[in-house]
């Protein structure tokens, strides 16, 4: 099944080249020309993907992030023209799981969509999409997270960091290790955007947020019992 990007972009020459970069590789790709077409699209569409400018009429990249994450886990890679780290945490914090700073290659950015899809899918083994601790289950098929048998309301990237801290149960995982891995290795932000992460995930967590544990001045590890 072709998977299917919403591109958000006030700009029709934009939309266009990345559009036909994206078809190439088979995708299916909807255009919206500001926030607010795309927030009515979004429900109608249900995307497996959403690349969002930031600079937008009607309703910039930062409100259409936060509204999007309201509703949907959908992966977000955001577009800008600033290179700023602050513009970057501010993005990661509102829910974004990559940034691609203007001018860009549309072929780099295809390559970049392709890899986050691979993250936030995942290959399972058959005797392997099921793991367990304490009260928390992860099914990497259907990135199903339950705790105490209540299904949790996690973003990809906050799927991706429970899920890379669980499979390095009791590693000490520096946050570059973590910063590499769950955010990949050509993301050069601040170190920030794993403890923002970790504390919205600990949130969500609950009382099995005993799981993760932080190492002074090394890093976090995930452990089974505490």
């Amino acid at each position: 099944m072709d998977r299917k990007v919403l591109l958000i972009e006030d700009e029709s020459l934009i939309r266009e080249i990345v559009g036909d970069y994206f078809k190439r590789e088979q995708w299916i790709v909807y255009e919206a020309e500001n926030g607010l077409q795309a927030l009515e699209m979004l429900e109608k569409l249900d995307p497996d993907l959403v690349i969002l400018d930031i600079l937008m009429p009607e309703l910039d990249g930062w409100a259409v992030c936060k509204r999007i994450r309201a509703q949907s886990a959908v992966p977000i890679i955001m577009l800008t023209a600033k290179s700023e780290d602050d513009d970057k945490m501010l993005g990661f914090e509102l829910g974004a799981d990559d940034y691609v700073t203007k001018p860009f290659s549309p072929k780099v950015l295809v390559a970049r969509a392709i890899s986050l899809m691979k993250r936030v899918e995942g290959t399972v083994g058959k005797d392997e999409h099921l793991l367990n601790f304490g009260q928390i289950s992860i099914n990497r098929r259907s990135h199903r997270v339950e705790v105490n048998r209540q299904e949790i309301d996690l973003t990809p990237k906050e799927y991706e960091l429970l899920l890379y801290l669980s499979k390095n149960e009791g590693i000490v995982l520096s946050r570059e290790t973590i910063l590499d891995h769950v955010w990949g290795f050509d993301y050069f932000g601040d170190l920030r955007v794993v403890d923002t992460h970790i504390k919205k995930l600990r949130g969500k967590l609950g009382d099995e947020a005993r799981h993760i544990r932080t190492v002074i001045r090394s890093g976090y590890k995930f452990e089974e019992e505490r």
